[in-house]
């Protein structure tokens, strides 16, 4: 079954970036991220799964109250984008920022983070 672009993201922000069970998680990974994956955000650059699991992991520990939320999901071809908001549940969110997707055969195979300026 292929996915959307739209499904890949939103699965990505919530069982990927949101889940904090680290056997969850890992499935999710394993489903919908290529095996060498490449993530950049504003701390570096990670690859594979095993580094995207210990970014994800870490940024959990430094925020263990925070949510993300959906803001604007949109899908073009191989490509995506989802704006997202993450903060306390219930409070508007105290981070907002830009995932950029490139998938290749289903999953995902690039991702960029795009944390937006503080206001």
């Amino acid at each position: 079954m292929t996915q959307t672009i739209e499904t890949l993201l939103r699965r990505n922000l919530h069982e990927v970036f949101g889940e904090r069970d680290a056997a969850r998680r890992r499935h999710a990974i394993e489903a919908i991220i290529t095996e060498d994956i490449v993530f950049y955000d504003p701390h570096g650059r990670s690859a594979g799964r095993d580094a995207l699991d210990a970014a994800v992991a870490t940024l959990q520990a430094q925020f263990p109250d925070f949510v993300f939320t959906e803001i604007m999901v949109q899908g073009l071809e191989e490509t995506g984008r989802l704006h997202w908001g993450f903060g306390p549940p219930g409070a508007p969110p105290k981070v907002t920022g830009l995932d950029v997707v490139l998938v290749r055969e289903g999953k995902i195979a690039a991702l960029y983070t795009f944390l937006d300026p503080n206001p």
